[in-house]
Parts: C-alpha cells; sequence; structure tokens
C-alpha cells in the first residue's frame, strides 16, 4: 500500500453540529481553485446503550428540527438531525448482541428510520409502513446476525425520504464480528468514517432546497460536507488508517481517490468483507454504498482526498464532478500499524448453479417494471433462504439499485465482471445508463407474509417519485398462498 492521506468527513453530531467555517470553494469541474481546509473534520460521537438486565443494549435516537449549524464562516444554517443538530451518533454492536432502537420523533410531521445494509425481520426494517407519527416512540429490536461491516440509518417515509435526508437525518450503524479480519478498529483515530453529503447554499447560509424535489436527479450539490464539515482537515497518527465510506448524498456520484493519485486498499463492501484487499487508485460510489478502505500514510506527509468526475460520455449521464473533499496531515512518528492482512474472511464470488430463479427488473425514468411505487402492492414472493438471479435492465438514464434485507453479490454488468473491489458482499449497485446489471441475491430466514421490504432506486428523487417496489419473505412452499394485496392500508408492519 502507498502511503496517502484521505478525505476528512465531519461527521457532525451530538449537541451542536456546528463545524467551523472556511471561506474556500469546492474545487469542481477542474477548476482546480483548491480549498482551504481550515475545519477540522468532526466525528460523529458514539452513542452509548443502555444495557438492561435482559442484556439487550437499547440506543435512544431522536429525531429532531430546530437545530442550529455553522457549516460557513459566520453564516448560520437551520438543519435537522438525530440527538443533535445535524446528524447523527454513531451506533456500534457487535455479531451477537441483542440490540433495542428507542426512536423518538420530535419532528413536526411523521417521519421513519431505516437500517440500511441490516439483516432483520421486516416489522423492525423502518421503511415506509413503519411510521412515526410525531411525539411518538418506535421500538424496535432484533440480534444482530452478520458479518462485520458499515451500515448506517436514515428516514425512509414514502415521497418524502430525499427532503428528510438533505436536511440532516443520517448516521452510522457500526458491526464488529469478534471473527473478522484484525483491522484498525480504534473509532476516530485509525477507524475514522466518512459521511460524503453535496449541499447547496443560499447566500445567507440556509440549505437550498429547490432542487431536492425536482429535475431529472433531484438535488446535485456544489459544496460538500464531510461529516458535516465544510472544507475539513484530519490529523492522523497512525501508519494506517481505516475509512468507513458512505455516500449520504441524494444523488452524487463520486470516484473517491487521492491527489497525488496513491494506491489503497479496499477490505469491505457493503454488507461485509472482501476475500482479500483490493488494490486500487479510485473507488465509485453511488448514494447509499459504503466501501472500508485502508491507506498507508508516511511520516510528516500532507495528502488531499478528493473525487474525479467521469466523462458523461463513458458510462454515465450523472453529473460527477471534481471535489477536493479533505486534507490529512500525518504524524512526525506516526505509531505504527499491524499489517494488513493477506486474506479478509470474505468469500469469492461464485455463479449460481444452474436452475435458479431468475427476475427481471425494468427500470425507466422512475418506475420499475412499468410501476410506480403501490404501499398496498405486494411485487415479488420470495421463499425464506432463496438464492436467486436478480436481472436489472436500464432503458434509460443513471440510477442505483437497493434491496433492503440481503447481501447480493455482482455477477456482470453488460456482461462483464465488476472490478475485483466490488465483489464483496453488497446490498447497492450503481446502474449506468442503458446498462444490463446481474446480481446473485441470498434472502434471509425472516418469513412475513403481510410485512413487505422494499427494493428501490437509491438515487432519492426516484425514490420519492415512485421507483420501488415490496417483496415478502416466506415459508418455501407456501409462495402461492400469499395476497399481493395488503388488507388495511399503509400500516401493516
Amino acid at each position: 500500500m502507498k502511503r496517502r492521506s484521505v478525505l476528512s468527513l465531519a461527521a457532525l453530531s451530538g449537541v451542536s453540529a456546528v463545524l467551523g467555517a472556511c471561506s474556500s470553494t469546492s474545487e469542481q469541474n477542474g477548476g482546480g481553485g483548491g480549498s482551504a481546509f481550515t475545519n477540522r473534520l468532526r466525528v460523529p460521537p458514539l452513542a452509548k446503550p443502555e444495557t438492561g438486565t435482559d442484556g439487550v443494549k437499547t440506543f435512544a435516537l431522536t429525531l429532531q428540527a430546530g437545530g442550529r449549524s455553522e457549516f460557513l464562516a459566520g453564516k448560520t444554517t437551520d438543519t435537522w438531525g438525530i440527538n443533535g443538530a445535524y446528524l447523527g451518533p454513531t451506533v456500534r454492536a457487535s455479531r451477537g448482541d441483542k440490540v433495542r432502537m428507542k426512536v423518538t420523533n420530535r419532528l413536526a410531521e411523521t417521519s421513519t428510520l431505516h437500517w440500511h445494509g441490516m439483516r432483520l425481520p421486516a416489522k423492525m426494517d423502518g421503511g415506509p409502513h413503519q411510521m412515526i407519527e410525531p411525539g411518538a416512540t418506535w421500538t424496535p429490536e432484533w440480534t444482530i446476525d452478520q458479518p462485520g461491516m458499515t451500515s448506517w440509518f436514515h428516514p425512509h417515509l414514502h415521497e418524502k425520504t430525499a427532503m428528510h435526508v438533505y436536511r440532516g437525518l443520517a448516521g452510522l450503524f457500526l458491526i464488529d464480528d469478534p471473527d473478522g479480519p484484525e483491522l484498525p478498529h480504534e473509532y476516530g483515530v485509525d477507524d475514522v468514517p466518512l459521511i460524503i453529503q453535496d449541499k447547496k447554499f443560499s447566500g445567507d447560509g440556509q440549505l437550498d432546497t429547490f432542487r431536492v424535489d425536482g429535475g431529472t436527479f433531484g438535488m446535485l450539490g456544489d459544496t460538500i460536507l464531510v461529516n458535516g464539515t465544510y472544507d475539513p482537515f484530519l490529523d492522523v497518527k497512525t501508519e494506517l488508517v481505516r475509512f468507513r465510506l458512505l455516500n449520504a448524498s441524494n444523488a452524487r456520484v463520486y470516484r473517491v481517490g487521492f491527489a497525488d493519485n496513491r494506491q489503497f486498499h479496499v477490505v469491505g463492501n457493503d454488507a461485509g468483507p472482501l476475500e482479500k484487499p483490493a488494490a486500487v487508485d479510485r473507488v465509485k460510489i453511488s448514494p447509499g454504498e459504503r466501501y472500508e478502505i485502508v491507506v498507508r500514510f508516511a511520516p510528516g506527509e500532507t495528502v488531499v482526498m478528493d473525487s474525479k468526475g467521469e466523462d458523461r460520455q463513458k458510462a454515465n449521464d450523472i453529473e460527477e464532478d471534481d471535489f477536493r473533499l479533505l486534507k490529512i496531515v500525518a504524524a512526525a512518528k506516526p505509531a505504527p500499524s499491524r499489517a494488513l492482512p493477506a486474506t479478509l474472511g470474505g468469500t469469492a464470488t461464485v455463479a449460481p448453479p444452474a436452475g435458479v430463479r431468475v427476475r427481471t427488473f425494468s427500470l425507466s425514468g422512475s418506475e420499475i417494471n412499468d410501476k410506480d411505487m403501490d404501499m398496498n402492492r405486494i411485487d415479488e414472493v420470495v421463499p425464506a433462504g432463496a438464492l436467486e438471479i436478480w436481472e436489472l435492465d436500464n432503458t434509460t438514464y443513471a440510477h442505483n439499485f437497493h434491496i433492503h434485507e440481503v447481501a447480493f453479490r455482482v455477477l456482470d454488468v453488460n456482461g462483464a465482471p465488476p472490478p475485483a473491489y466490488q465483489a464483496g458482499p453488497k446490498d447497492t449497485v450503481f446502474v449506468p445508463k442503458k446498462a444490463k446489471v446481474r446480481l446473485a441475491v441470498q434472502f434471509g430466514g425472516f418469513t412475513d407474509p403481510v410485512s413487505p421490504y422494499m427494493f428501490h432506486c437509491h438515487i432519492l428523487r426516484h425514490e420519492d417519485k415512485g421507483m420501488m417496489g415490496q417483496f415478502v419473505v416466506v415459508e418455501p412452499g407456501t409462495e402461492a398462498k400469499v395476497p399481493l394485496v395488503l388488507a388495511g392500508g399503509h400500516h401493516h408492519g
């Protein structure tokens, strides 16, 4: 691994998501006017659970408006947050833990909180059916049983997800696996989250929301926040640093790397570790995706983590501008780090056996299989534990595709296997314009014929316009007995 620095995401959490200000602007479209990087990257605090006599870890999360955040120097921004002014705390738990999430809605409107990437019963998923009314508290609980990974949580209210996330409702959920690979793990020191979001600000420093619900893709901002920090820098004190990259933007796609084009290693995808570290100089990350990367730094060096856009004619039609994300400053005498393991415990992608069920999904402008989302319609019925191939046929501009409560492998994109760094378990995949993508999807064992999971485009404008479907997981052999219309409207689950 070559030494380099990483992008600093100032994850803002806690009481005041206030971010110190900086007067410089993001580099866009190759403009090259660099940033001053005057604000220390904020790292979201770890949520402190209460552990009861039953051993259950209870995390209290409160959705709240009325936040006052200083992102830009001398200007105050009205924001929403979870347990604070903007963004939320990081929830961290271990495989085998039983967790209870005490989610209280202090907003003036209904919302939800979805555990993106979590393997759990549909009633606990936090999708559009698990609505939390103003003043109410929702208390899902489940036992964590999945590999170590970087997950996150965000609202998933039907037709309003984009605005709730854009205003600041999101946070990280990290799972540790005692039997997982030995990687840097001291939170905020050599294990650093980077929540990347693009925003647009008005002249007085308020969030510009005009495009959140408009245009082809919705919000494509010109200003980057990392962990809620504008123009951030990060001091690192160890030779190796693990960065957990989350694209929490509404629509923007990034290609994250370093200004000096150094090599680094991807060690984990959305849903768990790779088979072995994958050497890269860029990772492409679309909304909702996560990558865990490990970067080596030389004593005393300074490096900028950045994002480089692709030629729109090559593989995409969504804007991929150039941005400088984070300045990383290495200590003069960094503490030694354990060598990156040669193997990570993940498994290689294998082709599904002949005869597995194949489902085909046509993606158009904002529909899946020519249908808009209907809260009362079940689109697919899946037997528990099934391994299936899902074929995505994108007939139009760029999308990405997220499936709740599964881990899948990308078999191929337009017939070609994905790059090595995308070969691990995932739950969200970028689908270029006019592309065909095949996924090997492994479903879980939680069954419920009346509480659906979602599959949808994670470009939030598309999701809100109706680019979403529903599936239920049932006992094998009972698929034909499942009604495809939910009784009782929107409150099932």
